[in-house]
This record gives structure tokens, C-alpha cells and sequence, in this order.
């Protein structure tokens, strides 16, 4: 197989992991700080994307122009499922948090499935099918915008954690719970924040993600599922980890599928995840 076409699916694959790890940014982040496993997370970039494709459908609105009304409004959604359902549930055994998210996630399915039925749905912009020309490479126009807008998005998250007043605060908490009380933090109301910030994630994503493949009620298991092993091996808790590990499977999946099969891509990501849970358990980018 000519290199050039190699170079080519490597680079696609590199551009839409950027976007699988704005996806599992949520994910890693929301158990960084709360410690609890967000397991409705693929369902809700499903609602997402979901609210892109009618906006497109309905008023012809690029999915481009929905990311930060999007954003604010699963803000809004992450910060209310917080403090109305999740927070009772935080001094709670693992399993009763697990089965309540598990729970969440079957409603959202099935609400989708109830409003929209199962069929696929998906936006077609108008640069679908452009693309950039690079010396010998021939990038996808929509995969460089997407993953544009994801490393924005990353990059905002990482500022907004590092430089804000309460992102300082949410990450006193999660450093040192006890400390944080101690000094007067409210503990629940930044667990909220930081569960909205995880969704905004999804919301971002989600709407980056219709540009690249459609959608049905049933995507969201599937994109739960590959966001633990994002997380998983670039390192649970870990941000850097997320896009990094996104970056991973985007590229592995790409040349599974052009090597081997376009069905092995899933077997090559899990392929990944026994080598990382075997030789490196806590993830590529977080300490012991």
C-alpha cells in the first residue's frame, strides 16, 4: 500500500481522536474532581447531537454555530443532574451510583427512541466535501475544523482550571477533600460546576461529531463505552490523558481499518486497553 495513502488515514484518524478525547475529557474530568462514574456520558452526547441535527434540520443551522449555545445549555443540564439527582448519591456505595447513572442513561435512550424513532440521522453541510491539499496529503476540511474546535475547547477547559478562581477551588477539592470544608468551600455547589464542565464537554462534542458520522438513540452505549477506554488508558482522573488517549484510538482505529477490516476497530481499541490494564494499570499519563 502506498505510504501516502498511510500518512493519509493516520492523519484522519489523529484529527477525529482530538474529538473522541474532548469526549472522554468530560468523562475524566467529572471522576477527577466528584469521584463518581459518569455512565449516562454517551447518552448525553447522543441528546446532543440529537439537538444539532434538528437545529440543522429545522432551521438550517450549522452545527458549528450551536457549540456554545450547546455548551451553556448542557452546562446548565450537567449542573441541575448534579445537584438534583447525583449528589444525594455521592456518599453512597459504588454499585448504587453505578445502577442510578446506568438508569439515567436507559431513559435518555428510550426517550430518544419514543421522540425520534430508530432511525439514522445526520447533517450535511455544504463543505462535506472539501478538503485540504498538503504537499502529498488530502485532508478532510470538516475532520480540521472539528478537531480545531476540539483542541480550542481543551484548551479553554485546561485555562479555565488553571487560572479561574473556582477552578482552583474545584481542584482544591479534589486534591484535598476535608481541607476544602475546612476552609469554607461549597463543596456541592463546585461538585455542580464541575459536572457542568463535563458536560459541556459532551455538548462540544456532540455537535463536532454530526459533521463526521450519524446518528440513532442506540450511538450512546457505544460512545459511553469508548470513553472509559480513552480514559482508561490514558489514565482515569488524567486531562492530559483523555486527549491523549482519544488521539490513540482515533489513529488506531483508522489503520485497523484500512489494514485489516473496517469491524476490527473496536478489536484493535480493546486490543490497546489489555495492553495498558496489563503493563501500565493506572493509564499512560498518571502516576501510581
Amino acid at each position: 500500500m502506498p505510504i501516502d495513502a498511510i500518512v493519509n488515514i493516520v492523519v484522519s484518524g489523529l484529527l477525529t481522536g482530538l474529538v473522541y478525547g474532548l469526549m472522554a475529557l468530560g468523562l475524566s474530568v467529572i471522576y477527577g474532581v466528584v469521584r463518581i462514574v459518569n455512565f449516562a456520558h454517551g447518552e448525553l452526547m447522543t441528546l446532543a447531537m440529537y439537538g444539532a441535527v434538528f437545529g440543522f434540520a429545522l432551521a438550517g443551522i450549522d452545527p458549528l454555530w450551536l457549540l456554545v449555545p450547546m455548551a451553556l445549555a448542557f452546562f446548565a443540564v450537567g449542573y441541575a443532574l448534579q445537584r438534583v439527582i447525583v449528589n444525594p448519591f455521592i456518599d453512597r456505595p459504588e454499585h448504587s451510583q453505578f445502577i442510578l447513572l446506568l438508569a439515567v442513561a436507559l431513559v435518555l435512550v428510550n426517550a430518544l427512541l419514543i421522540a425520534f424513532g430508530p432511525d439514522a440521522r445526520s447533517v450535511q453541510v455544504d463543505y462535506a466535501l472539501d478538503s485540504y491539499q498538503i504537499g502529498p496529503l488530502l485532508v478532510d476540511k470538516v475532520r480540521v475544523i472539528c478537531a480545531a474546535v476540539a483542541l480550542v475547547a481543551c484548551a479553554l477547559l485546561f485555562a479555565i482550571f488553571r487560572f479561574t478562581a473556582f477552578g482552583k477551588a474545584i481542584r482544591a477539592c479534589a486534591d484535598n477533600l476535608l481541607g476544602a470544608q475546612v476552609v469554607g468551600l461549597d463543596v456541592k455547589h463546585l461538585y455542580a460546576l464541575t459536572f457542568g464542565l463535563g458536560t459541556a464537554c459532551v455538548g462540544v462534542a456532540g455537535c463536532l461529531l454530526t459533521l463526521l458520522v450519524d446518528v440513532t438513540p442506540v450511538s450512546g452505549p457505544a460512545y459511553t463505552l469508548l470513553a472509559f477506554v480513552i480514559v482508561i488508558i490514558g489514565g482515569l482522573g488524567s486531562m492530559v490523558g483523555a486527549l491523549a488517549g482519544g488521539v490513540l484510538i482515533g489513529v488506531s482505529e483508522s489503520v485497523a481499518g484500512l489494514l485489516i477490516t473496517p469491524s476490527a476497530k473496536s478489536m484493535l481499541s480493546f486490543a490497546l486497553l489489555i495492553l495498558v490494564l496489563a503493563f501500565r494499570p493506572q493509564g499512560l499519563f498518571k502516576g501510581k
